[in-house]
């Protein structure tokens, strides 16, 4: 078993950078590279070494993990970068891709004799700042040794769902559709509670310490009352994913019809210009920014 020591992470947005964080504070030599330069370089004061390129930061790395924003950009990259990586070096890819994205960059790892593991992440930016972050890994057991000092730095908790990748993902969709259905539907109570003439506070008023209560639902809610969305997880994120998980329940001869309309909804809102704010920006859609 490879003793993991050196980790490369590439991808530095506000996922990428909180786990590179909680890699660096476990111990581990980080190299981190970004496609904007801008985002990567303020993890040199913490320790890490910022590369030009990403043959230069996988070389010599033990694990590299790819944290960018879809399966063209992993992709890409590391097309770019495969063949600097050591002999036994593992990719860990932690990127939301879609299953047809996991199976294409599965099938990138084989050509290359590289070994894969997919480990979707549960979390936004504050949970990676702290390495509190959920993975949902699906691969080959015997990596887990390699890996764990990995895992062990940037979550609180890996569940290992199966042995293929993809099976990572197929769990990462179905938590990823309860989180965006509920604050979607948690924008669409507010503004309809502020569209019938009352303190939209009153809902959240309502379902507070009750069986309907919820502290995601009480958190994104109070963002949307008070109109201030700095991102947690991107409304571009949210769109992406919403359209990853229809298709997977199109693939799965389920009924994506919720989850188009939700799509939908993040849509809206990202397209009238608010894509780099916060998920919760979705009740943007419904109008009447001000919401007093």
């Amino acid at each position: 078993m490879v003793v993991t020591k050196a980790v490369a992470l590439l991808g530095t947005g506000l996922m990428g950078a909180g786990m590179a964080r909680s890699l660096l504070r476990a111990g581990l030599a980080v190299t981190v590279w970004n496609r904007s330069a801008e985002k990567a370089r303020p993890l040199a004061a913490d320790g890490a070494t910022v590369a030009e390129d990403p043959g230069s930061a996988v070389s010599g790395a033990d694990v590299v993990v790819t944290m960018l924003f879809d399966a063209e950009s992993v992709g890409a990259v590391m097309a770019e970068a495969v063949g600097s990586l050591k002999p036994g070096a593992v990719w860990l890819q932690c990127a939301t891709v879609g299953l047809d994205g996991v199976d294409a960059l599965a099938a990138l790892a084989a050509k290359h004799n590289v070994p894969f593991v997919d480990a979707p992440v549960l979390g936004s930016r504050q949970p990676a700042e702290d390495g509190k972050l959920i993975v949902l890994a699906g691969g080959d057991p015997s990596l887990r040794g390699s890996l764990d000092p990995v895992l062990d730095a940037i979550g609180t908790r890996t569940l290992w769902v199966g042995p293929r990748p993809g099976d990572g993902h197929r769990l990462k969709l179905a938590a990823n559709s309860w989180v965006l259905a509920l604050t979607a539907g948690t924008a669409q109570a507010l503004a309809l509670t502020r569209n019938l003439g009352l303190d939209p506070q009153l809902f959240l008023d309502l379902i507070s310490g009750g069986g309907l209560d919820n502290g995601y639902a009480q958190l994104k809610g109070k963002a949307m009352i008070a109109g201030e969305f700095p991102a947690a997880f991107s409304l571009d994120g949210a769109v992406k994913d919403a359209g990853l998980i229809a298709a997977a329940l199109r693939d799965a001869g389920a009924d994506d019809r919720l989850m188009t309309a939700i799509h939908e909804q993040y849509r809206a809102a990202a397209a009238a210009g608010h894509g780099d704010s916060d998920m919760s920006a979705v009740f943007l859609a419904h109008g009447r920014e001000n919401t007093q």
